[in-house]
């Protein structure tokens, strides 16, 4: 790796560049690349599409190979050598917070006594596709998104087409019309990973588009572009993202046999606690997910509530933040939510957040800003 960076100096390249160029496995490459930048050896630019080049101690590095110390790294699976040509390659593991492309941190999970990156690391060398289904807001995309830093994202809904995933004319500049590569394509010609979020929500046969890319064949003909024929590079990779209560989610038998693996993502309310969320609070999303778990409710606070909870009453204080907290709630679990935080948190009133009457201009001049917390005994 670090001998083509050096061969290469005035160049930028990303990961599918120099899969293949050396012909190894995205992993191997992506592993190594980013190996080479914590040492110093190579620096890294961009974050959707990491690009990497070398710099003054790269030719150094190249010239003896450096081996990390027994017990630092975890043998890939079996599977995944026969996509590679070094033998038993390493997966440095990820147990501390990982950044996201868009700067948020990601706290890697426990999946098959794995970190969770590892893990899908793992079976994206080895050509299994993932299912990751639970509640929206519990951390799927996230995942995802620490886990391949060179994902491509489609939003699914009922409105997706095969469009949007293959491409689509689209009129230039000067007039004329071009045609657009979509995400799949992209994902397919680069070799990186792709994820299709709410799947479920995209019609059956929009998704029939993307089969031919998984399976075998490894390759879509894209008809609207004079059927022209298109082949997965090393690396290419596609995850998806269901969200089973979810009004319209249907996982069709055709999707669901396409997914080998398929892991159900709950939130970590321990992780919540870490993150320093009030523990009231946190209380209350367990018990109410123990409910759902029951089938007596449909609803209970996930780790993306229960961080727009601590945010908002950073902003805006506790009482508001209750409010919010129970405002979001759908209608039909409302009052099992109420009931929740004023048995838990032991307030009086629980409501949905709401506009008051009309403040007067004094009274607005009077007004105390408020500053956060108003319960005693938390530091902030």
């Amino acid at each position: 790796m670090a001998r083509l960076l050096a061969d290469r100096p005035t160049d930028t390249l990303t990961i599918g560049d120099m899969a293949r160029q050396l012909g190894h496995s995205h992993g191997a490459v992506r592993n190594a690349a980013l190996t080479l930048v914590q040492r110093g050896e190579a620096d890294q630019g961009g974050t959707v599409q990491p690009r990497f080049g070398a710099n003054a101690r790269t030719a150094t590095a190249a010239q003896t190979a450096v081996i990390s110390p027994p017990g630092t790294h975890a043998p890939r699976a079996q599977a995944a050598r026969a996509r590679t040509t070094i033998a038993a390659a390493a997966t440095p593991r990820q147990t501390g917070p990982i950044r996201r492309a868009g700067g948020q941190m990601y706290h890697p999970r426990e999946l098959a006594d794995l970190p969770d990156v590892e893990a899908l690391n793992r079976l994206r060398d080895a050509d299994v596709p993932v299912l990751l289904y639970g509640p929206p807001g519990t951390g799927k995309t996230s995942l995802v998104e620490a886990a391949f830093p060179d994902l491509l994202t489609v939003a699914g809904d009922g409105d997706t087409t095969v469009g949007d995933l293959i491409g689509e004319y689209t009129q230039a500049d000067s007039g004329g019309y071009v045609f657009q590569y979509g995400p799949l394509v992209t994902a397919m010609t680069e070799g990186r990973a792709l994820l299709i979020d709410d799947a479920t929500l995209i019609s059956p046969k929009v998704l029939a588009a993307l089969y031919p890319a998984m399976d075998g064949r490894r390759q879509i003909q894209v008809k609207a572009h004079k059927g022209e024929t298109i082949k997965a590079e090393p690396g290419f990779y596609v995850v998806a993202g269901h969200n089973p209560g979810v009004h319209g989610a249907i996982l069709t038998d055709a999707l669901s046999s396409r997914f080998s693996v398929q892991i159900q993502i709950g939130t970590d309310y321990d992780l919540a606690l870490a993150l320093k969320i009030d523990a009231r609070v946190v209380r209350v999303a367990r018990h109410l997910a123990r409910q759902v778990e029951l089938g007596e409710l449909g609803w209970a606070p996930q780790l993306r509530e229960l961080l727009s909870y601590q945010k908002t009453e950073a902003v805006l204080g506790t009482n508001a933040a209750l409010a919010n907290l129970v405002g979001i709630a759908p209608e039909e679990d409302r009052q099992a939510v109420v009931d929740a935080v004023k048995k838990t948190v032991g307030v009086t009133k629980a409501a949905p957040l709401t506009l008051g009457k009309q403040l007067s201009a004094s009274a607005l001049r009077q007004r105390p800003v408020s500053t956060g917390s108003s319960h005693p005994g938390r530091s902030r």
